[in-house]
């Protein structure tokens, strides 16, 4: 009997009912920014309620009708991740659409770049927005940063079991770091976490030079490595060594593992100093710095004048600390206009943001998990070369790797050129220069934000075409979830009955 291809409607209805509970969740975190714009008594109130209105009413209908009492399988647990982030920006941008003038085009791309945190924006005026709508917008980093659907499994337990294949659908990677046998406890676990250290940095934000305000929404955009400001300058706005170490710290805490931090909470410091991860990660940081700042001490490449190079004089080893971290974390915050700097310091920014931050954290990029493995895999290679009979087991930490995760390492990476050539070439289609194309795709797909070229920390994403925005919003979206969540539902033996 041959098999044949075809979508079961039935098997769609756990999924749209997932989808149902998500977009309601997005409605009533709107309240937040509502009070916000409440509070300052600004126009924006009426839009971001009728954005609730609007939501709450869609995902109620959507979850009544399709309510269930079958648990997800492994199918529907890669369409309903993959359907609630694209529902998450759909609805997300509601605030935008109708609280400002933009298209909703660039609506949807800032708010899908919120939820991915990206921290690309297209907004030119940012000290312009009215308070409600720039809370919303760092919002979105911080309900995407450890994850929506993991965000959902926390405070709405109705997923049962199922909700273990939405697990391991949003939070893919080579090496699993579940902490619990439970994955609902797992979590909740990450969740206390990530609220800790969230309330930990906006108390040491608001001590210091920022207002509650833009303390808590650059503590959004921190912890969860997106970046948006709610000053056209970014960090730099502040000019503060106090604000930036306070950052810098927390980009880092964000780019780490969460897992490292459990441990840590629970008093195993030598956990961080066991992780071979981070021993590497940590490790390429302190030699990207160590080369921008040599480059800085001994070229002749930052002799022309400038006020970004002038300030970047001032303090070149805090400068580039926070803008190299800003970058490998995939942040996006700027302190200075690293767009100046010299083509070295660049090709060293540039590497860094393509591996980006470790797994298991907030941050986006390959992840240096995945590099060292395949460093790790090369030496392996060359071993066998000279020993064809040996046996050279794949250790992590000294211990080995019982499953294999050379099949999830290869195809991500490969995906993600992949993607990066797709992204760059529709992008030189429409004219842009190839160091534009090539470091927005690169800023998009590992969810970092600023570039190189027109899309430098100084410049916004506004003039692009609205083909080339959803192309670049799709691209956010595969970074995001590691790509093989997304392909999987295009495959034909997905869909195979």
């Amino acid at each position: 009997m041959s098999k044949h291809y075809s979508i079961n409607p039935l098997s769609l209805i756990p999924v749209l009912n997932t989808v149902g509970i998500l977009i309601v969740i997005m409605g009533l975190c709107m309240i937040v920014p509502l009070m916000v714009a409440i509070g300052y008594g600004e126009s924006d109130a009426v839009p971001i309620g009728l954005s609730i209105l609007i939501t709450l009413m869609c995902g109620g209908i959507l979850f009544a009708t399709t309510r269930h009492q079958h648990e997800l399988t492994n199918r529907q647990g890669f369409i309903s991740v993959t359907l609630s982030w694209v529902a998450a920006a759909i609805f997300g941008a509601l605030p935008f659409y109708l609280g400002t003038d933009l298209s909703y085009t660039d609506s949807f791309f800032e708010a899908m770049s919120g939820f991915t945190t990206t921290g690309a924006s297209i907004l030119r005026d940012i000290e312009a927005m009215p308070h409600g709508i720039l809370f919303w917008r760092s919002f979105t980093h911080w309900l995407g940063g450890m994850g929506i659907i993991v965000f959902t499994m926390t405070i709405l337990p109705l997923l049962g079991r199922g909700g273990t294949n939405l697990y391991a659908a949003e939070v893919p990677g080579p090496i699993s770091d579940q902490l619990t046998p439970r994955i609902s406890e797992t979590a909740k676990i990450l969740w206390r976490i990530y609220t800790l250290i969230t309330l930990v940095q906006f108390l040491l934000l608001w001590i210091g030079p920022m207002d509650w305000f833009d303390a808590i929404c650059h503590t959004f955009g921190t912890i969860a490595t997106g970046g948006f400001s709610t000053k056209n300058a970014s960090v730099g706005y502040y000019n503060s060594a106090y604000v930036e170490w306070v950052i810098i710290i927390f980009m880092i805490i964000g780019g780490m593992n969460f897992a490292l931090h459990y441990f840590g909470l629970h008093g195993k410091f030598g956990q961080y100093l066991k992780s071979r991860e981070f021993r590497f990660w940590i490790i390429l940081i302190l030699a990207g710095v160590s080369l921008i700042f040599l480059d800085y001490a001994v070229g002749d490449h930052y002799d022309q004048s400038g006020v970004a190079l002038d300030k970047f004089r001032q303090s070149p080893v805090r400068t580039t600390i926070f803008n190299l971290v800003s970058l490998v974390t995939a942040t996006g915050f700027a302190s200075n206009d690293f767009e100046q700097w010299s083509q070295f310091a660049h090709f060293i920014l540039l590497g860094l943001m393509l591996m980006g931050g470790m797994a298991g954290s907030t941050a986006g990029g390959i992840k240096a998990i995945r590099i060292l493995l395949l460093l790790k895999l090369m030496t392996i290679e060359l071993k066998r070369m000279i020993h064809p009979r040996g046996y050279f087991p794949l250790k992590i930490t000294g211990t080995e790797l019982l499953s294999d995760p050379i099949p999830n390492t290869t195809a991500v990476t490969l995906l993600y050129f992949f993607t990066l050539g797709v992204v760059t070439m529709v992008l030189t289609f429409f004219g842009r220069d190839l160091v534009t194309a090539a470091s927005a795709a690169i800023a998009t797909i590992s969810t970092v934000g600023p570039g190189l070229g027109m899309v430098g920390p100084t410049d916004s994403y506004a003039f692009f075409t609205a083909i080339e925005k959803w192309v670049m919003s799709m691209g956010m979206l595969l970074g995001r979830l590691e790509f093989l969540t997304v392909l999987v539902i295009f495959n034909r033996y997905f869909w195979r009955f």
